[in-house]
């Protein structure tokens, strides 16, 4: 290349875009708001560079990284015999049949997805926080999603873990360690009931689960997300439970998702901009 052709290539190199990620927290049935927000982030085009999830998050997010659109993953939803998927919702059920399901649409290892994905997952012996970036991406995803008493522990590495929800949320921590300059969290438990809010039997069966839980909630498992996050998204889901598969619950959830998202876009805007300034300053440096 010639000095003039260097010189000029200096001056028109496209500006490198910000890194922008997402954690994409638990909560189940709750996880349509995740489908709507990511329709409202098409709309405004914007997209991730880092993916991080747990739970339902871990799903939607690895279904992401795959190349599935929102509209693709409600229509893995709108396919799915939700009779058949809650007949199976026994204490401590095996996780093998979801992750053969699952397996039919991430198939293959957690490396060989387009974007960088994490999941989370909660180790059973130190409670403690595991985050799976490698092996295989279903059984990753099972491992995050196992939440007792309704499933048992999935073994990766020799280690019995359940839902990430115990001990990372919401890991935008981890998108930030994956590199992301920006970072968007989505809770989809911001609003949940105080137990003073719940009645008798709600109250009964929440403590019958809690005496037959393997694993607890860590003090930070949200707040960590919190912290690390630019922006949070609170879709209030207060009407909803992590179990509420009804076609009327499922819509109303996605739209929430979806509102908040749309409402929420100046905010991240402004975050974008923020990091770009931060990285022209650190160039100058």
């Amino acid at each position: 290349m010639g000095l003039l052709a260097t010189f000029r290539s200096l001056f028109s190199r496209a500006k490198k875009p910000v890194v922008l990620g997402i954690a994409l927290g638990s909560g189940g049935a709750k996880g349509m708001a995740h489908l709507g927000a990511l329709k409202a982030f098409a709309e405004a085009g914007l997209s991730f560079g880092v993916v991080t999830g747990t739970s339902i998050g871990s799903i939607v997010g690895a279904l992401y990284c795959k190349g599935y659109s929102w509209a693709d993953m409600a229509g893995i939803v709108d396919n799915i015999n939700k009779k058949e998927f809650a007949k199976n919702l026994r204490p401590f059920a095996d996780m093998s049949p979801i992750e053969s399901f699952l397996e039919g649409y991430v198939e293959g290892d957690i490396p060989s997805l387009p974007l960088p994905f994490a999941a989370c997952a909660t180790d059973a012996a130190t409670n403690q926080c595991v985050v799976l970036r490698e092996g295989k991406t279903a059984r990753a995803l099972t491992a995050s999603a196992a939440i007792p008493p309704f499933f048992r522990g999935v073994e990766i590495g020799g280690a019995k873990l359940y839902d990430g929800a115990f001990s990372n949320a919401i890991p935008a921590d981890v998108c930030r360690e994956m590199g992301a300059r920006a970072g968007l969290g989505l809770a989809l438990s911001a609003h949940a009931k105080a137990d003073e809010d719940k009645g008798r039997i709600e109250r009964l069966v929440g403590s019958a689960i809690g005496a037959f839980t393997p694993v607890e909630t860590l003090p930070d498992a949200k707040t960590r997300g919190y912290a690390a996050a630019d922006v949070m998204l609170r879709p209030n889901l207060y009407d909803f439970k992590a179990t509420d598969i009804s076609r009327a619950a499922t819509d109303a959830m996605f739209e929430i998702g979806y509102r908040e998202a749309k409402e929420r876009l100046p905010e991240i805007q402004a975050a974008i901009s923020a990091a770009r300034k931060k990285g022209k300053k650190r160039g100058r440096a």
